[in-house]
This record gives structure tokens, C-alpha cells and sequence, in this order.
């Protein structure tokens, strides 16, 4: 039983976020599996029902798309992703102490994070972060491929224990889902996961009629249309709460896949010390609460995915809890998983 407490818990924890010059609008939304407690906050010009950019929780959806298939005998996370890709575009992408190692790269080796890739959006003293910043512009599959090569990967392919979070893993998983159902993208996630929830707000913006959300950075308000259209499969998402709730709950209730196919994504791995103390499974984070980021007086873990515009969307199994919501901040990436971290412990 939900107790009266625990949304006064959360009204606190709401009106503190509030408070920071950074947080200019802020939506949360937290449900049980049944409903039978839900809460829910709006601040600003967000509501639960308001167009929000998922950003990198769109992996989640690139995921399933890529179980689905797993389901429909399409393709193994063993295979190679030479099978799927030019190998042309493949040539030279990874190159590791003298060794190529772009044929070996598997679709397991994307989605979990472990092909040892570098970042694009991160890395560089010209990152596309950087540029983000400055002006608003398209990059394409095949660009982001020829970035991606100038830079050293971090490590051969599936080493023991290693993780390294590179969004260019997820873009090759898009031209995978593409290549199989020989349809685009955006048509596979209509197929596959629009279509069967009912999302009539979640989409992945295909031209200039569709409306994308403008995103603060400190104080400055930007829009950047172009470059979240070429995010695709790996941060260009649009939806709601509401609707972001509906798609969380089917992912981790099984709506989708079965429990065993889905059991495979259950295998963590640290990622790079910069994103502590997230780990990463097949597609989805993993953020331990009982550990040193949370002085060990928490219990459990949240499963799910945040992104780097402050949109985030977790799990919470000890508590049976789904946490959604969005601070709309490009400059604290680390700001919606703290969020989502203290709203978790204070709900008993």
C-alpha cells in the first residue's frame, strides 16, 4: 500500500529540482505495474502530455525493434555485422593496436555497449557536442562512419569487463533494422512499437512539418531540428510522459519479447569512468542503488535509460516503480539519473 508520505517525498524532491537556475521546466511521472499509485508534477511549460526529446532512450526503442527480429528468426546477436553492412563502410572502422577488428564487430558487440568504439558526439577537441553548441546542422550514416574512423577505438572487440558508450554502436543498429525489414527506421518503430501501444505522440521526426522540441543549455533556449533528424536510432526520438510511460511498462513487462529472449540483455558492464555509476546491458542502463553513489543505504537497481537532454525513463523492481520524466537541460547530463535516483530511495 502507497502511503500519502511518499508523495509528499516526491513533491519535496520536485520543489528542491525546481529551484536550480538550471531547471527551467520539469515533468515527472511516477506509476506502479497496476496504477494503483501514480503521481505526477509540471513545472514550466512541460505537462505530462507535452512533446519531449528522448534522446538517448530511444536506444531502448532501436532495441527492441532488434529483439523483435532476434523473436522472428531475422538475426542472432552473434551475427556479424558485415552481414548487414557494406563492407566498404565497415573497412578500417576498427582499428586496435595494428589489428583490424571491424569484421568482428557483432550486433551483441553494439548493443551492449563492448564493440570498443569511440564516441563521436563526445570525443574530439571537435566534438559534435561542441558543434551542437554553435549551429544547428545534418550529418548523415555514412558521415558519422568516416568521423568515427579518425578517432582510436578504446579496445578490441567484447573484452572481459569492458564497456565503452558510443551512440555511433546504435546508428549501425538503425541501418541493421533498415536492412532486414527493407523499410526506413521510422517505419520499423511504427510496425513494431507505435502501432501496438496506441503512441500517437511518439515518433521520429522525418521532415520540416514535424515539430521537435527546443532545448536549454544554462539559460540559452536552442532548437536544433537537423541534427536531432539525424540522431535516428541512437538519441532522435520524440514523445511524451505519458506515452514514454506506456513504452516502459511493456518493455520490461514482456509486452514485446519473451521473459528468455529478453534474459540475454540482462549482463552488465561498467562503462567509462566519466558515466559512473551507470552500467550497461543489452540497450538499456543499469544504476546500482546500494553501492558507493549512494552511501550503500540504498537497495536494488533501476533499469532503463536517460539521455543527454535530461529526459529519462526507469525501472525500479525492488519497489515495482516506473520513473519518466524530462528537466529539458543539455548541460547536466548527470542531472535526470540523480533525479531519478533520489525519487527511487524516498518512495518506502
Amino acid at each position: 500500500m502507497w502511503k500519502l508520505m511518499d508523495t509528499k517525498k516526491c513533491d519535496k524532491i520536485f520543489n528542491q529540482a525546481i529551484k536550480s537556475k538550471q531547471v527551467h521546466e520539469f515533468v515527472l511521472f511516477v506509476e506502479n505495474s497496476n496504477g494503483d499509485f501514480s503521481y505526477k508534477n509540471e513545472y514550466g511549460d512541460k505537462s505530462i502530455d507535452s512533446p519531449l526529446l528522448m534522446a538517448s532512450i530511444t536506444k531502448m526503442f532501436t532495441t527492441t525493434c532488434i529483439l523483435i527480429l532476434l523473436e522472428q528468426d531475422k538475426l542472432s546477436l552473434d551475427d556479424k555485422v558485415s552481414r548487414f553492412v557494406d563492407k566498404k563502410k565497415l573497412s578500417e572502422l576498427h582499428m586496435y593496436n595494428g589489428q583490424e577488428y571491424s569484421f568482428d564487430l557483432t550486433i551483441s558487440s553494439l548493443l551492449f555497449q563492448t564493440s570498443g568504439l569511440p564516441d563521436i558526439f563526445e570525443e574530439r577537441k571537435d566534438s559534435l557536442k561542441k558543434r551542437v553548441l554553435q549551429e544547428d546542422f545534418n550529418i548523415n550514416f555514412d558521415e558519422i562512419i568516416k568521423l568515427t574512423k579518425q578517432l582510436k577505438p578504446h579496445f578490441a572487440p567484447d573484452a572481459i569487463k569492458r564497456a565503452y558508450y558510443a551512440d555511433v554502436n546504435f546508428e549501425i543498429l538503425g541501418e541493421i533494422i533498415e536492412t532486414i525489414t527493407a523499410s526506413s527506421l521510422e517505419d520499423a518503430f511504427q510496425s513494431f512499437i507505435f502501432k501496438p501501444l496506441g503512441l500517437e505522440k511518439t515518433y521520429l521526426p522525418q521532415n520540416e512539418h514535424d515539430f521537435i522540441p527546443s532545448i536549454y543549455y544554462k539559460e540559452r533556449y536552442i532548437s536544433r531540428p537537423k541534427f536531432i533528424k539525424s540522431s535516428r536510432a541512437s538519441g532522435g526520438g520524440i514523445s511524451t510522459a505519458r506515452e514514454l510511460m506506456i513504452f516502459l511498462k511493456a518493455f520490461f513487462r514482456g509486452k514485446f519479447f519473451k521473459k528468455e529472449v529478453f534474459h540475454q540483455l540482462n549482463k552488465y558492464k561498467k562503462l567509462q569512468t566519466s558515466m559512473y555509476p551507470i552500467q550497461y546491458g543489452g540497450g538499456y542502463m543499469r544504476i546500482p542503488l546500494n553501492g558507493l553513489s549512494t552511501v550503500f543505504v540504498g537497495k536494488g537497481e533501476l533499469v532503463g535509460h536517460s539521455g543527454s537532454t535530461g529526459s529519462f525513463a526507469f525501472y525500479y523492481p525492488h519497489k515495482d516503480l516506473f520513473l519518466v520524466g524530462d528537466v529539458n537541460q543539455f548541460a547536466n547530463p548527470a542531472l535526470p539519473i540523480r533525479l531519478a535516483m533520489r525519487i527511487a530511495l524516498s518512495i518506502k
